[in-house]
């Protein structure tokens, strides 16, 4: 089974969401930061791994907010949902993206206007309830 993480930096009524570099079946689409969780890491190292690659910062990383089971190319996968928050919010001080084009800080009601990856649109819903985001 693959494992995933997802990173959900939430301040100020934003969620931090980031596009996908084009290429592969997800190019081009929106996205929860995170990533694959690496043999032998737990759910923390795999964040803080994933975000300094990606991001080229560091991140704190507080509790579970959501889980979701999928079926990714014949594969089982799971992806976890944590709230976290990078050390900067990318603007004042760019992040270094490696694995994205872009990144936005929109509110909730923008993220079901993108083109947003199925798996983390899984999450959704969950991660609103866990962060008392109203409809």
């Amino acid at each position: 089974m693959s494992r995933s993480i997802a990173c959900i930096d939430y301040r100020e009524g934003k969620i931090l969401i980031a596009k996908r570099k084009p290429g592969g079946d997800m190019g081009e689409r929106w996205e929860f930061p995170g990533g694959k969780i690496e043999e032998g890491e737990n759910y923390s190292q795999a964040i803080v791994r994933e975000m300094n690659e990606e991001f080229g910062c560091g991140v704190s990383v507080f509790q579970q907010l959501a889980q979701s089971n999928f079926i990714h190319s014949g594969k089982e996968c799971t992806v976890n949902a944590f709230r976290v928050r990078l050390e900067n919010d990318g603007i004042n001080k760019p992040y270094t993206l490696t694995e994205h084009t872009q990144i936005e800080w929109v509110s909730p009601k923008e993220i079901l206007k993108r083109s947003f990856v199925d798996s983390d649109l899984k999450l959704f819903s969950q991660i609103k309830k866990a962060l008392s985001i109203a409809d």
